[in-house]
């Protein structure tokens, strides 16, 4: 294996060491950090935000041709303050919970913007509005940074440890079983359509199809064993 495949960049990307965007983010890791209360949540947790960090760096790099330094930037802290104070846990009597864990998310981002940062709010709330789930704005009606940045959100269903996050961590959060998390991962996936080139070249349809046998295969594992073997 190469070593690149295995060593962390999240430190390069938070010092802006290729000088890909505008600035750097090392203020906003430590709020991120210290400050957030979702750290330790089981899906909107600190992996998930740096997880998509992290990809929005990857189309940041992808798209430098057609972003400026300044949208890069923008679109990196949407990045860390889209999930910002997630309380983790539904919200009784209301049908649509994200609307309320948007504005926790920009609420946080006003309280801690740099004043640098702060003539680009309406442009970063923008887009944290725009992971807002069920989708209230179709995605042929964002521009580019919208896109990206709704792709990144979604691409956790493919990443490695997607069972024990995605699984585990929105089963925990949604209070419901894993197993109904886990049956309902093969309509989601056959649903996922990317909306940038970039996601879809990073993961094209033959690893999402691998992804909905491997959910298939894991759940005729889970059917096939006799009920005593919960118990061992």
């Amino acid at each position: 294996m190469l070593i690149s495949e295995v060593r962390g960049d999240l430190p390069k990307i938070i010092g802006n060491e290729e000088q890909l965007y505008e600035g750097e983010l090392t203020f906003y890791f430590r709020i991120l950090f210290f400050r957030s209360r979702n750290l330790h949540n089981p899906y909107h947790n600190f992996r998930h935000m740096l997880h998509v960090l992290w990809l929005c760096h990857k189309a940041s790099r992808y798209y430098q041709n057609q972003l400026t330094p300044r949208q890069m930037r923008n679109l990196l802290i949407t990045a860390l303050f889209h999930d910002f104070d997630h309380p983790g846990h539904p919200h009784p009597g209301v049908n649509e919970p994200d609307r309320i864990n948007i504005r926790i998310a920009i609420a946080g981002l006003r309280r801690y913007v740099m004043p640098a940062d702060r003539a680009f709010l309406p442009e970063i709330e923008a887009l944290i509005e725009a992971t807002q789930y069920p989708y209230k704005i179709g995605s042929e009606r964002l521009d580019l940074l919208g896109r990206i940045i709704r792709d990144a959100d979604l691409a956790q269903a493919l990443s490695p440890a997607w069972i024990q996050q995605v699984v585990m961590g929105l089963a925990q959060e949604w209070r419901v079983q894993p197993l109904d998390v886990l049956k309902s991962q093969a309509s989601f996936l056959s649903g996922l359509s990317f909306n940038t080139r970039w996601a879809r070249e990073m993961f094209p349809q033959e690893l999402i199809q691998a992804k909905i046998d491997e959910v298939e295969q894991l759940l005729r594992l889970l059917e096939a064993a006799p009920a005593s073997a919960a118990g061992n």
